[in-house]
């Protein structure tokens, strides 16, 4: 929902940071590959419950996310890069409720159910990038430019950043915070099953 409000304010910086990587060098694999890394980090901090630690490893992961398509727009884009940079971000917001469920054992069952409801986002996201594909269906631009089509959300990647945010400052309320953001996933999932049965002329 968030998205295209802050792609206006962080697209030119990290245009100007990825043009500069660019000239010395810098591959977008790399920079994809270099953001999970760090991200994954963020899994055995918050099991040890560092949670400042985590949160600025979230912060570089998220940093690193916008840089690899900057980048990539000043060297060369591809549609593997796409692939790549969509893959790592699942692997990333999959892996940061499992270090909740590692910190303590009373986090697990809410952490289950906030992965269960990533996955129906996530399967409502690129099922309607898949149904857009078949139908030469082209993405708005709102959140930036983009390898393949974007669906709008009530909880896309800003909404998600700002309850890992939450989680990391407020630990001790991960039960309550995570059952509210997944009640919002599977809202989210819900709303783009109907959105795209409602745009297709076929259904």
């Amino acid at each position: 929902m968030l998205d295209p409000l802050l792609r206006r304010w962080i697209d030119p910086p990290l245009d100007r940071a990825g043009a500069w990587l660019a000239a010395r060098g810098a591959s977008a694999h790399a920079v994809t590959v270099t953001g999970l890394a760090v991200g994954l980090v963020a899994v055995a901090l918050l099991a040890h419950e560092r949670y400042g630690m985590a949160l600025a490893a979230i912060a570089l992961n998220r940093l690193l996310d916008g840089l690899d398509g900057a980048v990539a727009r000043h060297t060369r884009t591809s549609a593997y890069g796409g692939y790549l940079d969509i893959f790592c971000d699942m692997v990333f917001y999959a892996a940061v409720p499992l270090g909740f469920a590692l910190a303590r054992p009373e986090n697990a069952v809410w952490a289950a159910l906030l992965l269960a409801s990533f996955v129906c986002t996530c399967a409502s996201f690129l099922g309607r990038a898949l149904l857009a594909a078949g139908r030469g269906e082209a993405d708005t631009g709102r959140r930036g430019r983009k390898s393949f089509f974007h669906a709008a959300g009530l909880v896309e990647g800003t909404e998600t950043i700002l309850a890992f945010v939450l989680f990391c400052l407020l630990p001790d309320l991960f039960p309550w915070l995570a059952g509210l953001v997944a009640a919002l996933c599977f809202w989210t999932a819900v709303a783009r099953v109907i959105e795209a049965h409602s745009v297709d002329p076929e259904s």
